[in-house]
């Protein structure tokens, strides 16, 4: 599978450089980071959660943990993990659990973890389980745009 057709329009969009980083099938986001030798730390994950309110896609390090209590007191949202056939018509043109950390592109609200901002650059999920988007830390946040929040939400 190649890259989905919404990230890769998104990103023709914003008129912004990438690379494309090519390792074997893996199942999940840490796996991803081992096999194409790219640290946790630089490997922006997403999990979806959602609420009465909607969707939100929170965007943190593959190495890392959502903190829903901590969410939660943020927020003060009572936030749930989206299902796998939610996820499936959310993101229609990617594959389940390779879901790419770039909400604004599937006009979902986003939150980045504070801890993907110590990073130079940013790898993230091409909508596959094969392909990594790598692209400096100044051009993903471009990417979540003004209205992405930011905070301490993950272990």
């Amino acid at each position: 599978m190649a890259i989905a057709t919404t990230v890769s329009n998104y990103l023709a969009e914003h008129d912004v450089a990438y690379d494309v980083l090519t390792h074997p099938h893996t199942a999940t986001s840490g796996e991803s980071a081992e096999a194409a030798h790219v640290p946790g730390t630089r490997l922006a994950k997403s999990v979806v959660l959602e609420d009465d309110h909607g969707y939100l896609m929170v965007v943190l390090p593959s190495n890392r943990q959502v903190n829903l209590g901590e969410l939660h007191r943020q927020l003060n949202r009572s936030l749930g993990l989206a299902t796998e056939g939610e996820l499936g018509s959310l993101f229609s043109d990617c594959e389940i659990g390779a879901l790419p950390a770039v909400g604004p592109a599937y006009g979902m609200e986003t939150l980045v973890d504070d801890a993907l901002a110590e990073q130079s650059d940013i790898y993230f999920e091409a909508g596959d389980h094969e392909q990594l988007i790598h692209v400096t830390a100044e051009t993903f946040q471009s990417l979540l745009g003004e209205e992405a929040r930011h905070g301490r939400f993950s272990h």
